[in-house]
């Protein structure tokens, strides 16, 4: 198996995880049982440190794609790269600092991310025109440089670590207003 194709599944699989975790949390977002349950309340405890890790992690995979394999971003890639680059000093300072407080901050920023990914992911589908290819210096943001399991592409790469963290954080400012209410 040569780098790429190493590259491609290890990110494609990371991918999937996100994705289930990520189904599991929107569906605790609507039923409390399940947001009380003792891996919800985890991923709800730990949002910013999973925030810290799921946005390192994407970041250096968005890096390696175009650093190191030699992939050139679009302009839809630099907005998604632009809305999570900064979450990991973001959440790294909290981290450090021991403040909760900017899970709102990651929340609006993974949120905007998620859906510049899925509109990205779905002009690459043909859902639609992606204009990227006009501006003349980025390549065409319907290039497919990625296809795995026939469906994941960077797009739904970077949707994927987008919605984590976007639940994750949304979960728990849900549990701490759970908490609130009931006191």
């Amino acid at each position: 198996m040569n780098f790429v194709n190493f590259v491609n599944n290890l990110w494609s699989i990371l991918s999937m995880v996100a994705q289930v975790l990520s189904v599991v949390l929107l569906v605790s977002l609507f039923f409390k049982k399940i947001r009380d349950s003792i891996f919800v309340s985890f991923f709800a405890s730990r949002s910013v440190l999973i925030s810290f890790v799921v946005s390192g992690l994407a970041m250096a995979g968005s890096l390696t794609y175009s650093d190191v394999i030699g992939y050139a971003p679009c302009v839809l890639c630099w907005f998604q790269r632009i809305l999570m680059y900064p979450q990991v000093v973001i959440m790294g300072v909290a981290l450090y600092s021991r403040d909760v407080s900017v899970r709102i901050y990651g929340l609006i920023l993974s949120s905007v991310g998620m859906v510049v990914a899925l509109w990205h992911y779905l002009g690459q589908l043909g859902f639609g025109s992606l204009p990227c290819s006009a501006v003349g210096y980025s390549v065409s943001c319907a290039d497919r440089f990625v296809m795995q399991y026939g469906y994941i592409t960077l797009p739904l790469m970077a949707f994927s670590a987008f919605a984590l963290m976007t639940l994750s954080l949304a979960v728990s400012l849900k549990k701490d207003k759970d908490i609130n209410f009931s006191n």
